[in-house]
């Protein structure tokens, strides 16, 4: 009597594979994701390559050339013209953070606000006394907070790494598609697997250029609103909180947060108003701009997605975040090719079974 038949121990077999797979991932995982954010660069740039690419008689390392000297110089010309104003406002806030900081810890901004606002002298008391025995618990998750901030970016420099990779996609990107298509034999399974590279290809360039065009207008939208409305280092704040629509979700909270909570330590005496075009800035990306941008490629409910977005953090931090839709997207995309195949594998013994007496 055999301990495990052929069936048992094919599937022993998968399923070790596939846990040796998620352990080389785990241990890997800094190569993992320069790789993938390679893939996602070549995805930006793969539109404007093939349109070259026509150009140049179909000779795609000159367009891929031509595209990588345009992005950059752009990218430079943009930091020329931008940089400096931003730079200025950023070192003079690095610089005015520690006294803003002391007088933060002090109450002095509850006085301060309270005299402007007309608050009576007991109300000014409570809220620094609800304030004083609290502030460790606030200062504590702040600090936490700006040192997992600090690490992450400190672990991104590898990122560096993915415009060169790119590189390699771009040009070899098609041929080795076509080769892992080409590697199935079955002409059904073969079309069906075309089919779902084909949209995942679709979806994935989709969702990174839709996510770097809504970044750049709440750049532009965002500095010039809080600009004009005069708020204490608008040109360090406004790009930096609308970069962080970049990551889904989570990024535009914190830079509402971040614009709000350096305008109350400033001393800034219009904050509700600021609130009020930040709620309804929120609600235009939210309700019109990505509705046209993103349209109906992910087709994920709004409540996978912000499941998808909190167990993104939860595993993988800010990074888990950024990858949770397109994850959701992909796995949804494979589920479906998994039903496909099902149903084409199953239909022909129905066919016979339908045939019999």
């Amino acid at each position: 009597m055999r301990l495990f038949d052929q069936r048992t121990v094919r599937v022993l077999f998968t399923a070790l594979v596939f846990c040796l797979g998620l352990l080389f991932l785990y241990a890997a995982w800094r190569a993992f994701i320069a790789f993938l954010f390679a893939i996602f660069f070549a995805y930006l740039l793969e539109a404007p390559v093939s349109r070259l690419q026509v150009w140049f008689r179909g000779s795609r390392k000159a367009a891929i050339a031509v595209v990588y000297v345009i992005f950059f110089s752009l990218l430079v010309l943009v930091f020329a013209l931008a940089g400096p104003p931003v730079a200025q406002e950023a070192q003079k806030l690095t610089q005015q953070a520690p006294e803003l900081a002391k007088r933060f810890d002090k109450g002095e901004f509850t006085k301060q606000v309270g005299l402007q606002h007309g608050w009576s002298a007991e109300t000014i008391d409570r809220i620094n006394g609800l304030w004083l025995n609290h502030r460790q618990q606030v200062i504590g998750g702040i600090q936490a907070l700006v040192v997992r901030a600090a690490r992450t970016v400190q672990n991104m420099w590898w990122l560096f790494l993915a415009p060169i990779l790119a590189v390699f996609f771009l040009k070899d990107g098609q041929q080795l598609g076509e080769t892992i298509i080409n590697s199935v034999k079955n002409p059904r399974n073969r079309q069906l697997l075309a089919q779902t590279v084909d949209e995942m290809n679709s979806m994935l360039a989709h969702f990174i250029r839709a996510q770097l065009l809504m970044s750049a207008i709440a750049i532009v939208v965002v500095t010039l609103v809080i600009w004009a409305m005069r708020v204490p280092y608008a040109l360090a704040l406004g790009p930096a909180a609308g970069a962080l629509e970049f990551i889904p979700v989570v990024g535009p909270v914190v830079g509402a947060v971040v614009i709000l909570g350096v305008g109350f330590i400033s001393g800034y005496n219009h904050l509700l108003w600021v609130l009020l075009f930040l709620v309804i800035w929120r609600g235009i990306q939210d309700y019109v701009t990505a509705p046209r941008i993103l349209g109906s490629k992910l087709e994920l409910h709004p409540l996978a997605i912000l499941f998808g977005v909190l167990a993104g953090g939860e595993v993988a931090g800010v990074l888990g975040v950024f990858l949770s839709i397109p994850v959701l997207a992909t796995v949804r995309i494979l589920w479906r090719a998994w039903r496909l195949y099902r149903s084409s594998s199953l239909a022909p013994k129905e066919l016979q079974h339908a045939e019999l007496p």
